[in-house]
């Protein structure tokens, strides 16, 4: 287990890097929030698998690099604020999407995922080339 909440968020970026959905589901809780500010909201780890399964599937390659990331509190109650860049090869191309996120974590488990990024930038890496 994760001794600091740096440490949580850290395993949990690298799971969905190596799309490996399921362990990720295991590290946020019952009432898990995953917002999407500019897409929408999924709540549970089904709500995390739903969400990621469709999107990850377009994907041919994941690459997620934290850039900055700060923290308060402990693996039992804390927060991290990241600044990522998320790459992700969709339609034989590479597009790097500027993202800022927060997460919460009670009890060594992610409570609240919300991230904030240009939803004309993922919407345009999501449309097929012409």
């Amino acid at each position: 287990m994760a001794d600091t909440p740096d440490q949580v968020v850290q395993s949990f970026i690298s799971l969905l890097v190596a799309r490996d959905i399921e362990s990720a589901a295991t590290m946020v809780s019952a009432d898990f929030e995953y917002d999407n500010v500019p897409m929408g909201k999924a709540f549970g780890p089904q709500g995390l698998r739903d969400t990621l399964i469709g999107f990850f599937g377009m994907c041919t390659g994941i690459d997620w690099e934290i850039i900055r990331q700060t923290s308060t509190g402990s693996a039992q109650h804390g927060t991290v604020l990241n600044e990522r860049e998320d790459r992700f090869e969709i339609h034989g191309r590479w597009v790097t999407l500027p993202v800022a996120g927060i997460f919460e974590i009670r009890d060594g488990l992610i409570t609240l995922w919300r991230d904030y990024f240009d939803k004309a930038t993922l919407l345009d890496a999501m449309t097929p080339p012409a």
